[in-house]
Formats: C-alpha cells, structure tokens, sequence
C-alpha cells in the first residue's frame, strides 16, 4: 500500500515482494583432481572453488545450503574428495550452511558414500532428502556407472513418487547432475538425461519449485513439466559457445555458480562469474537502508518463516548405514 503526497510522489512505499523466504547456493562440476593435478594440463580446478569461497565469506553472503549438482571429482579419486571437501566444509561452517552433495557421472558412487558421507561402500544410486528450514531439497543421483549419460531407474522413479506424495511446508527443490532440457549442442545428445517422460510423469503436478542441476558447463535455463530448471555452469572450465553451433570448445573462462533465492511465489536463479570485472561504484547494505529509509520504502520480512531444520544425531546415522547394504569382499 502507498500513500501519495501532492505532487503524485510516494511518500511510504513497500516493495512489491517480501525478502525471500530461502536463500541457497548452487555450484556444479568442480572436477576435482588429486592434489597437484590439471585439467587439459592447464587447469587446477580447486583455484575457482577456493576464490569463490572466499569472495562469498569477505561479502557477508549467509546462505542456509550449498548445493553441489555432480562432477565433483573427476576421476572419482578419494584424494579429491578430501581435497573438495577440505575447501567446502571449514567454509560452510563458517557461512552457517547446510552442505548438499549430489553425483555425477564422473563421481564414484562407493567413494562418493564413503568420503563424502562416510557410509559403507555400495553401488546403489545416492539419492536423499534434506530439511532446509521447511524447504525440501531432493537430489537424485542420474549417474549410469561406466557411461557419461544419465539415467533414472523405476525403482528410484517410484522412490521420488513416494518422497513428493507428501508435500513440504515450503515445497521442494529437486537436484540432478544431468538436466531435464534439450541440448543445443549436438554432441551433448551423446550424453543427455534418457528417458525423460517417466521422470516428468513424476513430478508433474509436485510441490517441486525448481529444478537445480549441471553436466553442460554452461549457464541455461528451461522449463520441465512447468517446472523452472536452471543449470549452473562448472566452477572448473566451461563451454565456448562463440564457436562452431554444432560443435564443442571447452575453454579456462567464464566459469560462475548460482545464487537461488525462493520466495513466497516465485524462485530467482542468478549467475555469479567467478572473476570479478572492475568495480565501477559501492553502496554498503547501511547506506542502502538509510536511501530506503530516507524514501519511505519498506521490503517486509519474509512469507514463511523459517521451520527447525531436522538435526541428523548419532542414531540416525547408525540407521542410515544399517539400511545400507555393505559389500562383501569374497577371497
């Protein structure tokens, strides 16, 4: 509501949106190699993982999750993981951040659960659920072990059937490495999500917002069973796509991850390039309250208010690795 003085001017203004109601981090193919190793002989693909936490934490940037969509390391070494996980975590403690790791088809699913979760070693898809604050994040693992394509089974169709039958206090945000949207370079068509329509019967109609996923090292976006899906491009090196149209070049530049803001209506999908260009000018978050202030606009608080995160004890990770079956290693 606004009132109107005289000369037709707001006087008292509030914004036409609330601030959000979740605010989370989107990243994607990190590539990761053992300490020491480069990607093309050329690229050590930590350097941007390092930087854009540290320009995250020097901004004052408080997201509730970060949410990684597959290729974290390219090989699958376990010497990767701990070096990616060395970066993330003192960093997302730091920033108070839930942290959300999903496969990829260059992800070891055996090493992947160990290092990453510290789970017995097992080849079943790693699929979960997390609470953020009444916001429900689903990551699906897409992988196909021994291929670059990506795949749902039935049974991890008939898995997300059952996850989404109960809708989330804030809905849900599903994660997958391989993209739900059609490739525009012809060679990705080698290596694209299959099957798509058993995936969208699914979660037509859901509570799912959004769609976060990665695999193309390029920044697109699309709808999927009209649902919004946003693919972040890789922190390591990216797509050109300046060259040929139907062609590839993957080049050391425009590498950038995704801010994900959710609100009460809508969800917001920006792009962050991980080198920053030359500051032309700065307003400080004081000076912008005091601008706000100074003309009468009002931004309300959030719609929802946040709900307790579920807090995982020591008895539901002994229930987790229970469930899980534990390889037997036979002479």
């Amino acid at each position: 509501m606004s009132s109107r003085g005289a000369a037709g001017s707001d006087t008292e203004r509030t914004a036409e949106h609330a601030r959000p109601d979740h605010f989370l981090l989107h990243l994607s193919d990190t590539h990761l190699l053992i300490p020491g190793g480069k990607l093309y002989d050329a690229i050590a693909p930590e350097r941007s993982l390092q930087r854009i936490f540290a320009d995250l934490e020097a901004s004052g940037t408080r997201p509730e999750a970060i949410v990684f969509t597959g290729d974290l390391a390219d090989h699958g070494d376990a010497e990767a993981y701990r070096l990616l996980r060395s970066i993330v975590e003192p960093a997302a403690e730091r920033l108070g951040a839930q942290v959300i790791w999903c496969m990829g088809n260059h992800d070891d699913r055996q090493t992947f659960r160990r290092e990453l979760f510290g789970q017995a070693r097992n080849r079943r898809p790693v699929d979960r659920v997390y609470d953020v604050n009444g916001l429900r994040v689903i990551t699906m693992d897409t992988s196909v072990p021994g291929h670059h394509h990506g795949e749902l089974t039935g049974a991890q169709l008939d898995w997300l059937a059952e996850e989404l039958a109960s809708p989330a206090p804030h809905g849900t945000i599903l994660a997958l490495h391989h993209p739900p949207l059609p490739c525009i370079q012809d060679l990705a068509v080698m290596v694209e999500l299959r099957d798509q329509a058993g995936l969208k019967e699914v979660v037509e109609g859901s509570d799912i917002r959004s769609i976060l996923a990665g695999h193309v090292h390029f920044s697109t976006n699309g709808t999927f069973a009209g649902i919004p899906v946003s693919v972040a491009s890789a922190t390591c090196y990216t797509q050109d796509l300046t060259g040929q149209s139907r062609g590839t070049r993957p080049q050391d530049g425009n590498q950038s991850y995704n801010l994900v803001h959710v609100y009460d209506d809508t969800v917001l999908h920006s792009v962050v390039p991980v080198a920053a260009g030359l500051t032309m000018s700065a307003t400080s978050a004081e000076e912008s309250a005091e601008i706000l202030a100074a003309h009468g606009v009002t931004i309300p608080e959030q719609v929802n208010a946040h709900l307790p995160s579920r807090v995982f004890d020591r008895v539901d990770e002994e229930l987790e690795l229970m469930t899980q079956p534990i390889s037997v290693i036979r002479p």
